[in-house]
């Protein structure tokens, strides 16, 4: 029987769905390191992790029978797409399941900073009446720069202005403005006209270190700053500035570039401490509903691969999803995608004398997916002829 190891604090959805398909789930509270990692997956087929454990070529290379990586959350830049990919590990995330909770996060903050409620409440609970309007507004009219405008931003932009804020955006890629948002022509103006920002970029590598010393001092001041997207995207000694100085009137952070890695370990930061700061500990996601959202969305996604073999929404493998074909055995085979490989599998299928019931195949890059249904059963020797075909980088019979 198939073992999952699941880290993280997965939702227990996660753990019901495998083990209703045939898979035996073990479970992990805290993050693993690589050295940890390498050790625990020794005969391990499913990994399931949130947004702290690195899965890296080294361990990639030490987990042979690794088939396929659930990242329970958003980002996957935890992830050795290319190297997975290289090795026939599928990889599957949540695009969408936590949007609202980091939206809602997001208006939180957003009103909670703009009216000051930090200061007003650590006053009181120190035993100080300040009454005062002075330093706060409403969100009403006021400019809300969305730098990052995809299913985050987005639905942020759609909920800001249910608030009856303007709302500009900012997105290296072409976007569809949804209700009255407008396209900022570049960083700079979204950033000089914004009397709110908030970054919901990707994890990609490039958008490491982009805002810093540079882009706070762009920004209005008095303006109001948010970070619910990657800890590495930000110079956070910059923004302890920014905040010191007066130039920004606050600021909410919910990631880091190094987090601890489980609850209740030590954190230490330069923004701890700061008069109108709001800090999280990367829980834009972490409500109930998103996080039993997570648990089904991606365990069922590691459930269809391992039962018929489907990469629909996998973030690396060429996606296939073909109906099964009752009563046949499936041939899922990843391969290089160089030309002729599918005439090959259909000419070692027809010398064994194996008739074709259904056929689909995806290119994806350097990957190509043939998926193929066959009805005279799968023997030994055509399993083995699959996997000696010099293009073929892994092979499964489901």
């Amino acid at each position: 029987m198939a073992r999952a190891l699941l880290l993280e604090n997965l939702h227990p959805q996660a753990s019901t769905i495998l083990a209703g398909s045939g898979v035996t789930p073990v479970e992990h509270g805290g993050a693993m390191d690589e050295d940890e990692l390498v050790e625990a997956l020794q005969g391990v087929a499913v990994l399931g992790i949130r947004s702290k454990t690195q899965v890296t070529e080294r361990v990639l290379a030490q987990a042979p029978g690794l088939q396929a990586v659930g990242a329970f959350c958003i980002g996957t830049n935890q992830i050795d797409l290319d190297a997975a990919a290289a090795r026939g590990v599928a990889v599957f995330n949540a695009p969408f399941s936590n949007t609202r909770s980091v939206v809602e996060l997001a208006i939180a903050e957003i009103i909670a900073l703009t009216r000051r409620l930090t200061v007003k409440d650590s006053t009181l609970h120190a035993g100080v009446w300040d009454k005062s309007a002075e330093g706060s507004h409403e969100v009403r009219g006021r400019t809300l720069g969305i730098v990052g405008y995809g299913n985050i931003g987005s639905q942020l932009s759609v909920v800001a202005e249910a608030l009856g804020m303007s709302v500009v955006y900012y997105d290296t890629a072409e976007k569809l403005a949804l209700g009255n948002a407008r396209r900022a022509p570049d960083l700079e103006s979204l950033l000089r006209h914004s009397d709110v920002v908030t970054l919901h970029v990707d994890g990609r590598s490039g958008n490491a270190g982009f805002f810093g010393r540079e882009q706070l001092a762009q920004m209005r001041e008095g303006a109001v700053f948010l970070n619910l997207s990657r800890g590495f995207v930000l110079d956070h000694d910059a923004l302890a500035d920014a905040v010191t100085s007066g130039h920004l009137s606050g600021a909410a952070v919910d990631v880091f570039p190094e987090e601890p890695k489980k609850r209740g370990d030590a954190f230490a930061s330069p923004l701890r401490g700061l008069p109108n700061v709001i800090l999280t500990p990367h829980i834009g996601g972490s409500t109930e509903e998103a996080q039993e959202d997570i648990g089904r969305f991606v365990a069922t996604k590691l459930r269809d691969y391992l039962r018929t073999g489907s990469t629909s929404l996998s973030v690396n493998l060429p996606a296939v999803a073909l109906d099964r074909v009752p009563g046949t055995a499936r041939l899922a085979h990843l391969h290089r995608n160089v030309p002729g490989v599918l005439a090959t599998v259909n000419r070692v299928l027809a010398e064994h004398g194996v008739n074709v019931d259904g056929q689909l195949l995806t290119t994806r890059g350097a990957f190509g997916y043939a998926v193929t249904d066959v009805a005279d059963g799968v023997t030994p020797e055509v399993v083995e002829a699959l996997r000696a075909m010099p293009e073929t980088v892994r092979l499964l019979v489901v």
